[in-house]
């Protein structure tokens, strides 16, 4: 059945509908198979299905139960005195807990604040700081790191625990929301108000605090359905981090068609393909280690599809980093059935789609797109000059879900907003049927002899060798040349010992000669939560100091 777009809704206006027409529909179902062995689960008030230790753990909760979870926090919050404009900071792993907090802090009119839970005790610290946070909700897993740091982040503000044995410095989330009020507190909400902040994921340094309004959310909600056409039939697998802006917006498209959507808290090849059949997941959000995985794991016979139910997966796609073309085409040979959809985004411009291949599009695979629903792009020169279709510039796009501001940091939102435009800080190229390419990030061009390579193409076309399960290209120092690029190899098990760099320096001969990597290193390619190679570690790592103050302008 047809979704119709009402743009006049908020996100907080879509969960009410379905709680008021869905209610007895699932929403959320939460799969841990990570789970340690015998551990007592007392989580109150959501439907808790019973398994034996070699089961899953597996939590349900229906849009009904949602928006009542919603409410009980927002009134929790607001009898603290929480209000309009006040910061509430999640760090929580994926759990079917994080959504309704995030939207009990929409419902009160505060600004949701969610964090990595990868940062260190430092970072919490310094990111808490930097958004002027009131409350923290935060799980067991965060313990150790916040004990560190609690005689900083506790002055003034209100530390909510989500779990059992709550530690003496912080309050029981679960006992005190459940005392609270179910009826929604009815704050009033428009669009224009202020909704959430969202850091960068910090490949460049400290991480940035971007501001968003709530049309942001209603804008990436309302793509994310037109873009894959979601219906309430549909199961969305959600398997990144939700505080990052992909995996919550991608999710949003279920809360614009009241679809069901799964979050699973393991990547292996194994329990993906177990929750696909089990839960009859259609969508599927993958990022590109997880594919590379999920296809050794088949080529090696780990994985026999004729092992699960996997007849109801419609779509897959693929974002938060750039895809080997080669990487999809062995795909589509395992899948040749399943539709397929590559987005880009930053988390200045909501996550994923301002950008996004569209699953009719398929022999542009490739590509990273054209302009995704209600959004624009350009390509631009050093001095904002759009250049010619086929030359490399810097893209810069515009929409209805730009972010409002880095806040507290007018100097940086002013280099990145201009005239309405966002600067991405990437380099791509829009070829004449009208799809942009992505070229490379701007801060990571390798300048060699004067020639500009981009470790994006390079990686793209290393992908291609049997070989290489994953690859990344850096500069290195070179007296001569200025840079020379080095490439990270991570060969697939089967490889391992069987191939050394004079195989693959042949391999590269098909390069023209500039392009070819100087040197290769037999290495894991260290991801970050959300799949993007972290290539300030690389550099880091293997010396390309004099690359510093490149990624510091960035």
């Amino acid at each position: 059945m047809a979704v119709t777009i009402d743009t006049d809704l908020t996100v907080v206006d879509y969960l009410r509908r379905n709680a008021r027409e869905h209610g007895d529909d699932v929403a959320l179902v939460e799969i841990n198979p990570q789970r340690p062995e015998n551990r007592h689960i007392t989580w109150r008030d959501y439907d808790l299905i019973e398994t034996t230790n070699d089961e899953p753990l597996r939590r349900e909760i229906t849009w009904s139960v949602f928006d009542e979870k919603a409410n009980r926090f927002a009134n929790l919050l607001l009898s603290r005195g929480v209000r309009r404009g006040d910061k509430v900071a999640i760090l929580l792993y994926n759990c079917i807990e994080w959504l309704p907090i995030y939207f009990g802090v929409l419902k009160t009119g505060a600004i949701a604040v969610p964090l990595n839970f990868r940062y260190a005790a430092d970072e919490i610290s310094y990111c808490i700081d930097k958004a002027d946070v009131n409350v923290l909700v935060f799980g067991p897993e965060f313990i150790g790191r916040l004990e560190s740091v609690v005689g900083k982040v506790q002055p003034g503000r209100l530390l909510l625990y989500v779990g059992d044995d709550c530690p003496t410095w912080a309050e029981p989330y679960q006992e005190l929301a459940s005392l609270c009020s179910s009826i929604d507190p009815d704050v009033p909400i428009s669009n224009e108000d202020d909704a959430a902040i969202y850091y960068s994921s910090g490949t460049t340094g400290f991480p940035k605090a971007i501001l968003h309004q709530h049309q942001s959310l209603t804008q990436a909600a309302q793509m994310e359905q037109v873009h894959h056409g979601q219906t309430r039939g549909d199961v969305f697998l959600c398997i990144p981090p939700l505080y990052h802006t992909g995996a919550k917006f991608h999710w949003m498209g279920s809360l614009v068609s009241g679809g069901k959507a799964v979050l699973l808290r393991g990547v292996s090849p194994q329990f993906i393909f177990d929750t696909v059949s089990k839960e009859r997941c259609t969508i599927v959000w993958l990022l590109v280690p997880w594919v590379q995985d999920i296809l050794t794991a088949i080529e090696r016979g780990e994985l026999r599809l004729e092992d699960y139910h996997l007849d109801q997966w419609r779509l897959m796609h693929v974002g938060a980093q750039p895809v080997p073309k080669s990487l999809i085409q062995r795909w589509r040979k395992v899948f040749p059935r399943h539709d397929y959809d590559t987005n880009y985004g930053l988390s200045e411009s909501t996550g994923p789609g301002c950008v996004h291949l569209g699953v009719q599009n398929v022999d542009h695979v490739g590509a990273i797109g054209v302009p995704g629903y209600r959004w624009e792009c350009k390509i631009v020169d050093e001095k904002g000059i759009p250049v010619a279709p086929g030359e490399v510039g810097e893209l810069c796009v515009r929409g209805p879900g730009l972010m409002k501001c880095y806040y507290g940091d007018p100097v940086a939102t002013a280099e990145a907003l201009v005239d309405g435009w966002l600067l991405t800080g990437d380099m791509a190229r829009r070829d004449d049927d009208g799809f942009y390419w992505l070229v490379d990030r701007k801060k990571d061009v390798i300048i060699t002899g004067g020639e500009n390579l981009y470790p994006v193409q390079i990686e793209d076309f290393m992908s291609s060798y049997d070989a290489i399960q994953d690859v990344a290209v850096i500069g290195l120092p070179d007296e001569r040349l200025g840079e020379v690029a080095a490439a990270i190899v991570e060969l697939k098990p089967d490889y391992v010992g069987r191939v050394g760099e004079e195989e693959v320096l042949d391999f590269c001969q098909a390069l023209p000669r500039y392009k070819r990597p100087r040197k290769i290193i037999f290495a894991d390619v260290p991801r970050n939560a959300t799949g993007k190679i972290e290539k300030p570690l690389l550099r880091r790592r293997y010396g390309a100091s004099g690359l510093v103050d490149k990624e510091n302008r960035s």
